[in-house]
Order: C-alpha cells, then sequence, then structure tokens
C-alpha cells in the first residue's frame, strides 16, 4: 500500500495477484461465487418467475429462508470443522458436494416440485457453502504475507461479489431463453452445478497442507468434537452477554437487526409487484423490468461506500445511521405509496444505499468497541440479526401480503418503522466518547465502553465492505469476519 496510506482497488488487485497461491485460492472463490450468484438467482427465479405460475407470499417467504438461514444457522459452528480438517481438503470437498446437492435440487425443479424437498435441497446447497466460505477467510494468511492481508481482503470479496452478480444475470438469461419453465429452471442450476465442479478441480491443484491448520509447537490436539461443539454453544452464549452490557454494540445490533426486519417485506413486496402487478401478463417483461431494479439498487450498494467515509468524518457513526434511517422513512412512505414502476427504482437505489450505509457504520462500531476475543463471536450475532430478521420480517409480512403484493398498507407500517427505528437508535446511542478502544477483559468497564462515535471509516475498520478506496473489507485485527462479508453483499 503506498505510503500516502491511500490505495486504489486495481493496484491492490495487481500487488496480491502477484503472489501464485494466492491466484490459486482467489481463481478457487470467482469460479464458486460464480456459481453461487447462478444457483441463487435460479432458485429465485424458479419460484417467482416460472410462466406457468403465480408466486404467493408465503412462497416467497419461504425461499427467502431457504437462501439466507444457512448463513445464520451453520456460520458459528462451521469454524469448529474448519480448525480440525485440511482447508484445502474443505475446499475440494464441499464444492463437489455441493455439485451432488445441486443435481438433485435440479431434479426436483424439473418435476415441478414446490414443496418442503425443494427447499431442503437449497438449504444443503447453501449449508455447505458456508463452511467453503469461511475456509476461504480461513486459508486466506497461508498464500498472502502478512502486509498484504489488508489488500487481499478488499479485492477478493469484492471481485467475488462482482462475479455471483455476473452470475445472477446469467441466470435471469438463461430462464428467459429457455421459456421460463421448470426444465429450463433445472438447467440453470445445473449450470451452476458446474462451477461448483471446476471450482473443487482447480482448489485440487493447491498442495494438501498449504492452507492449514497449522498448530503452532506445544498445542494440544483439538478435543473432542461434540465437546468443542458444545464450547462453542456455549461461548455464544457468554457473546450474547458481552454485548448486551456495550451500548454502542447492542445498539449498532439493534439498528441492523431492526432495518432488515423491516427490509424483509419491501423486498418482498417489490418482487410480487413486479411479477404479478407490474407485468401480470408477461413473465419475460417482468423478469427484464426487475433485472433494472437490481442495477438500480447496486448501484445504491456502491454508491453507500463511497458516501460514508467522507460524511462520518463530519457526522459521528451513531448521527449518520440515524439519519440514514430517516431517510429510508422518506423513501419509503414517499415513493412506495405511488406503486409506480419508476418510483421503485428509485426505493431499490435509496434503499440499498441506506441499508449499505448502516452496514458500513455498525460493522465499524462493532470493531472498534468489541475486544478481539469476542469479536468472531459478536459478527456470528451480526451475521444473525442481518439474515434471520430479514427471514422473519419477509415472513410476518406474508401472512397479511395480498398475491399482486400491492398493501398501500403494509407500506406506511414499514416507513412508520422506519422513523421508529430512527428514534429508537438516537435514544439507545451511547452519550459519550471513550478513547481507550475495546475494552480488552471480559468484566469490561460498564455498558458505554469503548464509544462508536469516534473516527472516520476507514482503513482496515469496516468488514465486509470492499471495492473501495481506504473501506478494506477487514476486521480491526487485519483477519476477515467473513460472517460481516456474507451479511453485508
Amino acid at each position: 500500500m503506498a505510503a500516502s496510506g491511500r490505495s486504489t482497488f486495481l493496484g491492490d488487485l495487481r500487488v496480491v495477484l502477484a503472489e501464485r497461491d494466492f491466484r490459486r485460492l482467489f481463481a478457487t472463490r470467482l469460479v464458486s461465487q460464480t456459481g453461487d450468484g447462478i444457483i441463487t438467482a435460479g432458485v429465485g427465479t424458479y419460484v417467482f418467475f416460472n410462466a406457468s405460475t403465480f408466486p404467493s407470499p408465503a412462497a416467497g417467504a419461504a425461499a427467502f429462508a431457504a437462501l439466507y438461514l444457512p448463513y445464520s444457522l451453520v456460520g458459528p459452528f462451521a469454524g469448529v470443522l474448519i480448525d480440525r480438517w485440511s482447508r484445502r481438503q474443505i475446499l475440494v470437498w464441499s464444492a463437489a458436494v455441493r455439485s451432488a446437492f445441486v443435481v438433485l435440487t435440479a431434479a426436483l425443479m424439473a418435476a415441478g416440485s414446490r414443496g418442503a424437498p425443494l427447499y431442503v435441497g437449497v438449504l444443503l446447497v447453501l449449508g455447505v457453502n458456508r463452511f467453503f466460505l469461511s475456509s476461504l477467510s480461513a486459508a486466506l494468511p497461508h498464500v498472502v504475507a502478512e502486509d498484504k492481508l489488508v489488500m487481499a481482503n478488499s479485492v477478493s470479496p469484492t471481485v467475488g461479489g462482482i462475479m455471483a452478480t455476473l452470475g445472477g444475470i446469467v441466470a435471469l438469461g438463461l430462464n428467459v431463453a429457455t421459456g421460463n419453465t421448470e426444465r429450463g429452471a433445472a438447467v440453470t442450476l445445473l449450470v451452476g452445478g458446474g462451477c461448483y465442479v471446476a471450482a473443487s478441480m482447480v482448489a485440487a491443484t493447491m498442495g494438501r497442507d498449504l492452507l492449514g491448520p497449522v498448530r503452532a509447537p506445544g498445542q494440544p490436539p483439538p478435543g473432542r468434537l461434540l465437546s468443542e461443539l458444545a464450547v462453542v454453544a456455549t461461548g455464544l452464549v457468554a457473546g450474547a452477554r458481552y454485548v448486551l452490557r456495550r451500548r454502542g454494540a447492542a445498539a449498532a445490533l439493534g439498528a441492523t437487526g431492526g432495518f432488515s426486519f423491516l427490509f424483509g417485506p419491501l423486498f418482498l413486496m417489490s418482487i410480487l409487484l413486479y411479477r404479478d402487478y407490474f407485468y401480470r401478463s408477461s413473465v419475460g417483461t417482468a423478469e427484464g423490468h426487475l433485472g433494472g431494479l437490481v442495477i438500480a439498487s447496486g448501484i445504491g450498494y456502491a454508491c453507500a461506500a463511497f458516501i460514508t467515509p467522507p460524511v462520518t468524518r463530519r457526522l459521528s457513526k451513531p448521527a449518520w445511521i440515524t439519519v440514514l434511517l430517516l431517510a429510508s422513512a422518506v423513501v419509503t412512505v414517499a415513493l412506495g405509496e405511488t406503486f409506480n414502476e419508476l418510483a421503485y427504482l428509485a426505493i431499490g437505489f435509496g434503499l440499498y444505499l441506506t441499508r449499505q450505509g448502516v452496514a458500513i457504520c455498525s460493522v465499524t462500531i462493532l470493531q472498534e468497541e468489541v475486544a478481539d476475543e469476542y469479536r468472531g463471536r459478536v459478527f456470528a450475532f451480526y451475521d444473525m440479526m442481518s439474515n434471520a430478521t430479514y427471514v422473519a420480517g419477509a415472513a410476518l409480512s406474508a401472512v397479511f401480503m395480498p398475491a399482486n403484493g400491492h398493501s398501500p398498507a403494509i407500506v406506511g407500517v414499514v416507513a412508520a418503522g422506519f422513523a421508529i427505528l430512527a428514534g429508537t437508535y438516537w435514544l439507545a446511542r451511547p452519550r459519550r466518547q471513550s478513547s481507550s478502544g475495546p475494552d480488552p477483559a471480559p468484566g469490561g468497564s460498564g455498558p458505554d465502553s469503548g464509544s462508536s462515535d469516534a473516527g472516520p471509516v476507514s482503513g482496515s475498520g469496516v468488514s465486509g465492505v470492499s471495492g473501495v478506496s481506504g473501506v478494506s473489507g477487514v476486521s480491526g485485527t487485519g483477519m476477515p469476519s467473513s460472517a460481516a462479508q456474507r451479511s453485508s453483499s
């Protein structure tokens, strides 16, 4: 990185690509995440954009649960196995196992299944993927020099996310080309499964012991698996108690979970509107225009990473979170009640900007306030708050949502919820600053220790937000938080 402390995305990419072993691990990630994008979009198009059926809110909520819950439920326990088994072997075999589950899921799609077996298949695919993504993060220090970890953690998730987006676009194209049928969706999934096979083959080119785990001399071997899993569960309880004693961290988690809970109904409603309300007579047109919404949302997501660092040099992060939540309320009520296609493009841009801005600030607050020995567990909670509440919000709204998604009442309730969340967060935020950083001891120094008000969002202070100069995508210790990376994307 330049002596001035600044970096560019392409410059960082050139530096880390000079590492031979990194290129192989990087290629494994890119091929696999392309498959992730195809699989995710393939499941979504099967549920929402089938030419012979019209989706229901309940089916949409079930699809959300299958797509998002594995990352929250499996993630905290994946590390126990990742620290016991060869990570290279995990990459090779998890990719291969996922491809087998993809074949099973594709067969269910071809048969027209929309019940529990289909969602179990999707859960299996994405549950195994949690091991794969966590192993990539754990393996990175073995192929990149320590002074280049920040760069590597910046470019890897960013380019991986880009490839996942491209995979999603490919899936949409395949779905249209195959007539938006059950068999077409199955073909789309098989293409994604082919990416997993290719990722397994790329991972196999690395040495079996290249990626660890490596035990220090004199370190005892791992204990019994069931005992270690029980320790993880106990540790999560201790982590929950720790974060509840820290006002700033707890408020940041609350803002993240509250936003996701309110965002879930809007996302489900948008898909139903495009499929069953705006373009009911043409599934192909609906799918194409939804692609425009995805693009607008992606632009908003990227803008948040450019806007938030300079703004938080002038405003505290709690103040910026509050402004973003209030802006979400205004955008939702002003544009959502129009039920106009162009207005919903603007909503997608605005809410993805505010959602990612809240994520950037919340993750930074957690890294500033949480001691290193608790950071992994707290980010497991961050992952749960991002995904589980998202699914819960969609599921609750599905009970009241019309089949075509047109519900002024739900839009009004969500807008009011954003306003209430903004006020609640502002009242719950820490009232004073602390210059001492995170409390190094489990006992802490009180609920306000380690206020989040100080400093801009820059350098290595943002986990899971990458691809922008000064926003590196690593935790405060220079190591990646894969849970935060996945959640914020």
